[in-house]
């Protein structure tokens, strides 16, 4: 199959590109940019006057729900979701049921994600067995099963021991781990940011602290090991600036932020509405603008969906009794250009933050226009606009805190490996 994408402005931070090119793919491949080698001739055209044509999105942190979950979601609803967002490439936490600390499961998952022929998923392995915080997995099987990385989720680890013990061992064979800073104790069962807010609404709180104390002990153990970490959604100003000193440092380190934190605050909870309670919950407003500061000048280096589905049977309860999590898969391109518009950030800066930086991060081949690289590819409107409608979400999970905004970025096309899996069309 030969297609011709023509007349569309491309945008393609990794090959720092941001003018008018056509892009040409066959067999599932790139292979020109700008001028059609000799002899081309395409089986399919598509028409992209007046699009943007990027690399396909990476997302960092999505949850499919399958296997153990079905009642929330399934691969088919979220692998179809993602590409409807223009997502081709996403990494699914462990959390699933059963976790994926067993090889013929992360197996089973990647066979059965494959066969929908929608985006590439990348799963990571379960740092522990059954994120119990006790004993380690076996990263070595997990990896060759696919997983490219080890994490807790929300699942946290109590005895620092254990912990230092899967840095020492990730260190020695090159595995990263992927950790989200919340101490054990601190802020356990809070559901909201410890601040006025919360004390006016009589919501039980999870102060910064939580996440900064997690991050020294994270830190500490990295001087003593030398493993390379990647930190799950930053949350406030005071983690922003440990990470900055970090870098600096010389560690080696990474960090995403989910895209909700960066256009939300505590008081978006509003009059106790469940589709704001998020974790790690949404913080001051003042966090909020170091967040979105911090993804500009670098600090953190990806934008993430967080993606959670919940079905309405835990979201449609009282604001602290409700399940944590929202939709994010198809709102992650419309958000990341929200905040560039809002923050007069470069277009080419808020792709990169959702294209080539988390494929750097996680350590995939994508996020990029490459010629020979995979014809992972989005197309979508700048300049058009869509009401955020639960019943319109392609996920099985229909709650967002952005029902009924109007969000930038209409996704026209989706190609993964030279495929258009989703035109709006």
């Amino acid at each position: 199959m030969k297609l011709h994408i023509k007349n569309g402005h491309l945008v393609d931070p990794a090959n720092d590109i941001d003018a008018a090119h056509d892009l040409f793919i066959s067999a599932g491949k790139i292979i020109a940019v700008g001028s059609a080698p000799e002899n081309f001739v395409a089986d399919q055209t598509i028409d992209a006057t007046g699009l943007t044509v990027v690399p396909g999105l990476v997302d960092l942190c999505a949850r499919l729900r399958e296997p153990g979950y079905e009642y929330k979601a399934t691969l088919d609803s979220e692998l179809r979701a993602a590409v409807h967002g223009g997502v081709t490439s996403l990494v699914c936490p462990p959390d699933t049921d059963p976790v994926l600390d067993d090889s013929g499961v992360v197996g089973m998952l990647k066979q059965r994600a494959k066969a929908r022929h929608l985006a590439h998923v990348y799963p990571l392995g379960a740092l522990t067995l059954g994120l119990r915080g006790h004993e380690l997995t076996e990263m070595a099987a997990l990896t060759e099963a696919g997983c490219i990385g080890f994490s807790q989720t929300e699942h946290l680890i109590a005895d620092t021991n254990v912990l230092l013990r899967a840095m020492q061992y990730a260190k020695t064979f090159g595995y990263t781990v992927w950790l989200r800073p919340q101490d054990a104790h601190i802020g356990i069962g809070g559901v909201a940011h410890s601040g006025p807010f919360a004390s006016r609404l009589g919501l039980s709180g999870v102060p910064v602290m939580a996440e900064t104390i997690a991050l020294h002990t994270i830190f500490e153990l990295q001087r003593a090991t030398g493993a390379r970490v990647h930190l799950c959604r930053i949350s406030s100003a005071a983690g922003v600036e440990l990470i900055r000193l970090a870098k600096r440092e010389g560690l080696d380190v990474s960090c995403d932020v989910g895209a909700h934190h960066l256009h939300l605050s505590d008081t978006d909870i509003g009059f106790f509405d469940a589709n704001a309670r998020l974790s790690p919950p949404l913080r001051s407003a003042r966090d909020r603008d170091a967040l979105r500061l911090a993804v500009f000048d670098g600090t953190i280096d990806a934008i993430c969906s967080d993606h959670t589905p919940v079905d309405d049977d835990e979201k449609l309860h009282p604001f602290a009794e409700a399940s944590a999590g929202a939709s994010g898969l198809e709102l992650l391109l419309s958000l990341a250009l929200k905040w560039a518009d809002e923050n007069h950030v470069n277009l080419a800066i808020a792709i990169a933050r959702i294209t080539s930086d988390p494929a750097r991060v996680a350590g995939i081949t994508a996020g990029a226009l490459s010629v020979g690289s995979s014809a992972d590819v989005c197309i979508f409107n700048p300049s058009a606009e869509w009401l955020v409608q639960g019943s319109a979400l392609a996920s099985q999970g229909k709650h967002t805190p952005f029902l009924n905004y109007n969000l930038p970025a209409v996704v026209h096309h989706t190609l993964v490996a030279g495929r258009v899996v989703y035109s709006r069309d």
